[in-house]
């Protein structure tokens, strides 16, 4: 049977599929039975410091309209009721870390510089294996440069690496001016690995009740092509690892994404939709293209069809595309 083990980051996992950060790790349960159908690691959801900051205000909100009844009412918590701020997503942390054996990586979203250090901090307490810094910020700040957003991203990235002693991994948009260069920036930083790419959630408009709506869409295979180019066209040219986002939905996409130049895919979508048992599904999918076509192992056919591997390596660049305009003449 093929060899699907692989290191990300330093780490040792037995495949590269790792459940990527989504509400599979909502319930310890779902978590073990990820482990139980063999994935090789799994991304806890994101703590979200808005999120934190949104549910402390509702609170306070609720404390001043019992005070508002009768202060006898708020007079009666003693002592005095605070928000827990992080420490209920530490908690939930700690305890999926304890309740598996794989690797377990924590996804970290703030806004201020001193929260993405103060959390990092806290979740490497936790026990986890790595940090994935999840930059996910809509520059909607007509003021505001590229320039200005790249520097914050890389100002996050050392505070974050100079905090802990744990893996990072970033994890990235793909609305740069240049991301390779991005890429290449982070890896002078000392990061770990990057994730290809980071997955928005685009809001719509309900055109009958004339309102703002959002859905929570899972992603298509058809995805994949965006991250599966620039993995292919960095591969060898940087020192960190790759993680292939969005769109892998079957054991011979992760071969895709090795064979591109990826160390590891990250799997939601495919999940969500068939459920956990899935994992399995694509795992020997996987193995079975092997197979038939001879590799023992991952790592013998990772970046074979890399931009410096392949022999048309203007195939993933522009050459490719004026092929397929003029075909449709």
């Amino acid at each position: 049977m093929a060899n699907l083990s692989t290191t990300y980051m330093g780490i040792e996992l037995k495949n590269p599929l790792i459940v990527a950060a989504s509400s599979i790790s909502n319930q310890v349960d779902r978590v073990k039975r990820a482990e139980e159908y063999g994935a090789g690691a799994l991304v806890i959801r994101s703590i979200f410091e808005e999120q934190i900051h949104a549910d402390g205000m509702t609170m306070q909100d609720f404390m001043e309209r019992l005070a508002n009844i009768s202060p006898e009412i708020q007079s009666s918590f003693y002592p005095p009721v605070e928000h827990g701020g992080p420490r209920e997503h530490m908690m939930w942390v700690e305890k999926t870390r304890r309740a598996v054996s794989m690797p377990i990586f924590a996804s970290l979203n703030a806004v201020n510089p001193g929260a993405w250090v103060e959390y990092a901090k806290q979740l490497e307490e936790t026990g986890i294996d790595g940090l994935e810094v999840n930059y996910y910020t809509v520059n909607a700040d007509i003021n505001r440069t590229g320039n200005d957003m790249e520097k914050a991203l890389y100002d996050i990235v050392s505070g974050v690496k100079d905090a802990v002693k744990i893996p990072v991994a970033v994890k990235l948009g793909a609305a740069y001016t240049s991301i390779a260069n991005v890429i290449s920036e982070l890896d002078k930083r000392g990061a770990n690995a990057v994730v290809l790419f980071n997955r928005f959630l685009q809001p719509d408009i309900d055109i009958d009740t004339e309102e703002l709506t959002n859905h929570m869409t899972y992603s298509h295979p058809e995805e994949m092509r965006m991250p599966l180019r620039w993995v292919a066209l960095l591969y060898g040219r940087i020192k960190l690892d790759m993680a292939l986002n969005t769109g892998v939905h079957s054991g011979r996409d992760i071969a895709r994404a090795m064979l591109a130049g990826a160390t590891t895919v990250q799997v939601a979508s495919a999940l969500l939709e068939n459920g956990l048992p899935y994992i399995s599904t694509m795992l020997m999918d996987l193995q079975g293209w092997m197979s038939e076509k001879g590799y023992d192992s991952v790592d013998e056919f990772r970046g074979n069809l890399s931009q410096q591997n392949v022999e048309d390596p203007f195939g993933f660049e522009r050459a490719q595309y004026m092929k397929l305009l003029l075909a449709q003449e």
